[in-house]
């Protein structure tokens, strides 16, 4: 903690759309206890917060990532070929080594090791350097594209699950030796579409597209219930965009939030650095659905960057 600057209050200001708030609360370093469970309720309430002009170490944003759950281990090995806690994402190359992952290029829509058999719960982002231009991540409300689905869509989906696939990661690049030929046999973890989150409240839980397959269904009608929720969870009022600044802290829930990222130029430097927290098995809780909707379907869904 920094003694030389106590956090004594914060403020949250929502974003005029379907999710986000951005948090002002001076140093992260310096709250205490009473701060971070306010700041843990508020990324529950707001699904993402935004944590501008921040100055974190490595090990910084590991403690700061104790205020939303358990540090995790990422599933990446950015240095030295060792999994740890703090990945890298970056398209920097040093000394003819790649830094980080995930390059320069678009990342599709996703949640986060969705292909675990416990996906992360929170997630964070703290940018060291970005790009002049390009670069936007882009978060979805999965409470309200749950809420908003087609009655059609919302009864077909009732009970069923998706098999996740881990061979391939959000910008395409090859994370595992698995080719997967048969979306139907390869050995994948399976979660259901529709989960029940920590705050009691159901969400749509989707993964991500490549390779996903619906249990049970032939291939081409796998194919296509997920094109159609596919296009309807990601649907642009229900999103945020975030254009990011150097200090710039980004803590999204990965259980109710997906996510992706804009292209950038190759030419220009985008170094982050991620931390993340343990998160628990997704089940379907049956009383759920009796509690209605989360808080946040009933924002305003304008959806304009940041």
């Amino acid at each position: 903690m920094n003694d030389n600057a106590v956090v004594k209050s914060i403020g949250i200001a929502p974003y005029p759309a379907a999710l986000g708030a951005e948090v002002s609360c001076g140093d992260l370093r310096g709250i205490d206890a009473g701060i971070r469970a306010m700041l843990r309720q508020a990324w529950l309430d707001n699904l993402m917060l935004v944590f501008r002009g921040q100055t974190l170490s490595d090990a910084d944003l590991l403690e700061v990532s104790t205020i939303f759950g358990d540090t995790a281990i990422a599933a990446v090995k950015p240095k030295d070929d060792l999994f740890q806690p703090v990945a890298i994402v970056s398209n920097v190359v040093e000394n003819g080594r790649k830094i980080g992952v995930l390059g320069d290029g678009e990342v599709i829509w996703h949640s986060d090791h969705s292909f675990n058999e416990k996906p992360l719960s929170a997630a964070l982002l703290y940018a060291l350097e970005v790009p002049p231009a390009g670069g936007d991540t882009h978060f979805s409300n999965m409470y309200l594209a749950l809420k908003t689905l087609p009655r059609d869509l919302r009864a077909r989906i009732e009970g069923l699950t998706i098999k996740n696939d881990g061979s391939l990661n959000s910008a395409g690049e090859r994370r595992t030796n698995d080719i997967i030929t048969d979306v139907r046999e390869y050995a994948g973890v399976s979660h259901p579409i529709i989960r029940t989150h920590e705050s009691g409240f159901d969400v749509l839980y989707l993964g991500r597209r490549p390779n996903a397959y619906v249990n049970g269904l032939t291939v081409a009608d796998s194919e296509a219930l997920l094109d159609r929720l596919w296009a309807h969870a990601t649907q642009p009022a229900f999103t945020w965009a975030h254009r990011w600044q150097v200090g710039d802290l980004v803590v999204w829930d990965n259980r109710c939030v997906m996510h992706r990222r804009d292209p950038f130029d190759p030419q220009a430097r985008r170094i982050m650095h991620r931390a993340q927290c343990e998160g628990e098995r997704p089940v379907r809780t049956p009383d759920a659905a009796a509690r209605g909707f989360h808080p946040s379907c009933s924002r305003a869904a304008t959806p304009v960057a940041a």
